[in-house]
């Protein structure tokens, strides 16, 4: 019963209230907006204002999902609201349909308090839900045992394995997942904690290796166990450069269909409200933005582990055949809609290490070096990414977007509008954020049957699943001046 335009103020409102009021403000003030029976006010408005209120508490339940199963004030307010319209709907009818809704409502909110210390509750993300104004720190919540997140496993000081693995991961399912990586038998091989003090600690098949690795400032390597069972580090590049460049015989289709279903799981678990959460919160918003994060995170991780297969394959004949491949694979996930995985690629080929491989780059056919020219072109940072906003437009939905730029855009309107005007809220910036962070919705419309199936492939998907990357620019530099020395 409101016009397109009220709704679409109203999504503004809930997307972004959080910038100017704390949850128990919203509650509040509606609780103040459902009238009360008074006798002075015509009954057809009092029905009206009283479904207005409802009906913005279930756009707002609707909108939010799993973000305020945690908060403890709207679960107050729920009850408060279901109680008066229980009261109400005898004297009003017209408010059965929304009673029916609050049913469904706190149906919903009674099932997740109920599970909430179930060993076998529902994988969901852990979010409390604080007014940005509030100190972060003081309401940190502990780590849902069920939540993923992305774990390094270090082979050497300067690479490691990115495994995404949930909190609750023993160390013996890591171990599995490093040692295949890398062509281990579990048997040979052991985690250890080591401390930035240097203290080593070995971990145990059962140990929760992910908690202990946070309980510490401190990282998680995978050390060699010889026959008496001590334990060797790796030396760096001495295992690295021995292995099979195995990439090369995967089909780059499947391989790019592999790493956007990848992307697609973690895109479709941001909330847009992490958009708004990560341009606003200064400090301890983590946990509030954590799905965001892992998308971030994948990205540059993806840059990484171009570089680092490049660089760690030290025939010149196979390097090309890889940067070859690259190319394709950036090609693929154009084709794909995945422009978060499509840059990554494009960045990773054009990182220092990688593009100064003079010799390489001198052997890739002229077809090959006009496509990474046209690919490239889409990355072009002028006029404010012109190019690739004007293609991304014209891409039908489903589509995942380049998603550091749109940070950048909601980061822009925040810091070049002020919040407040003449103490009064400045909806207009509001809208033009809620706008900006609106657009996920657009990029996950028409969804269905988004997951083509790739081609059986038993290694693909823990490869693309666990990527493989040296994350230090000065080892990846010295690889690059070993396979190809400056003349």
């Amino acid at each position: 019963f409101l016009s397109s335009s009220a709704e679409t103020l109203l999504d503004d409102f809930l997307l972004t209230y959080t910038v100017f009021m704390t949850t128990d403000d919203l509650c509040q003030a509606l609780l103040r907006q459902y009238p009360f029976l008074t006798g002075k006010e015509d009954d057809s408005d009092i029905s009206c204002r009283k479904r207005k209120v409802l009906h913005l508490v279930s756009q707002w339940t609707s909108l939010y999902k799993d973000w305020l199963h945690e908060d403890e004030h709207l679960k107050q307010f729920l009850k408060t609201i279901y109680r008066n319209v229980l009261d109400d709907v005898y004297e009003y009818p017209i408010l059965e349909k929304e009673l029916k809704e609050f049913q469904k409502i706190l149906g919903m909110h009674r099932r997740h308090t109920v599970d909430e210390y179930s060993p076998h509750r529902k994988n969901k993300t852990f979010f409390h839900q604080f007014s940005l104004k509030e100190n972060w720190l003081q309401h940190r919540g502990t780590m849902n045992e069920t939540e993923e997140i992305f774990c390094r496993v270090y082979i050497t000081e300067h690479s490691y394995v990115s495994v995404k693995a949930q909190v609750s991961a023993s160390a013996q399912e890591l171990l599995k997942i490093v040692a295949e990586k890398i062509q281990y038998t579990e048997e040979e091989l052991a985690l250890v904690i080591v401390t930035f003090s240097g203290e080593k600690h070995e971990l145990q098949p059962n140990d929760l290796a992910i908690s202990k690795s946070f309980e510490s400032s401190s990282r998680m390597f995978v050390y060699r166990k010889d026959l008496t069972d001590s334990l060797s580090p790796f030396a760096e590049n001495e295992e690295l450069q021995q292995r099979s460049v195995r990439i090369l015989g995967i089909n780059t289709w499947d391989l790019a269909l592999e790493l956007t279903n990848f992307d697609w799981s973690l895109f479709n678990a941001i909330h847009e409200q992490e958009l708004i959460y990560f341009t606003f919160s200064r400090q301890g918003s983590a946990e509030n933005t954590e799905n965001l994060s892992l998308l971030l995170q994948r990205c540059n991780e993806v840059q990484l582990w171009v570089a680092t297969e490049i660089l760690l394959c030290s025939q010149l004949c196979k390097r090309v055949q890889l940067v070859k491949k690259f190319i394709k694979i950036a090609a693929h996930c154009k084709a794909q809609r995945n422009l978060n995985s499509f840059f990554a690629i494009v960045m990773g080929l054009n990182t220092a290490s990688v593009s100064r491989l003079s010799q390489t780059w001198e052997k890739i056919p002229g077809k090959f070096k006009k496509l990474f020219t046209e690919l490239e072109s889409l990355t072009d940072p002028s006029l404010n990414h012109k190019a690739y906003r004007d293609a991304f437009k014209k891409m039908k939905s489903p589509k995942i977007p380049f998603m550091p730029l749109l940070l950048k855009d909601v980061t822009f309107i925040h810091e070049g509008n002020k919040t407040f005007l003449d103490n009064l809220v400045n909806f207009e910036k509001l809208h033009m954020i809620a706008d900006t962070v609106r657009s996920l919705r657009h990029c996950r419309n028409n969804q269905f049957g988004n997951e083509v199936p790739s081609k059986e492939h038993h290694e693909l998907k823990p490869y693309v699943h666990h990527l493989h990357v040296i994350d230090n620019q000065q080892a990846l530099f010295e690889l690059s001046h070993r396979i190809e020395p400056r003349v």
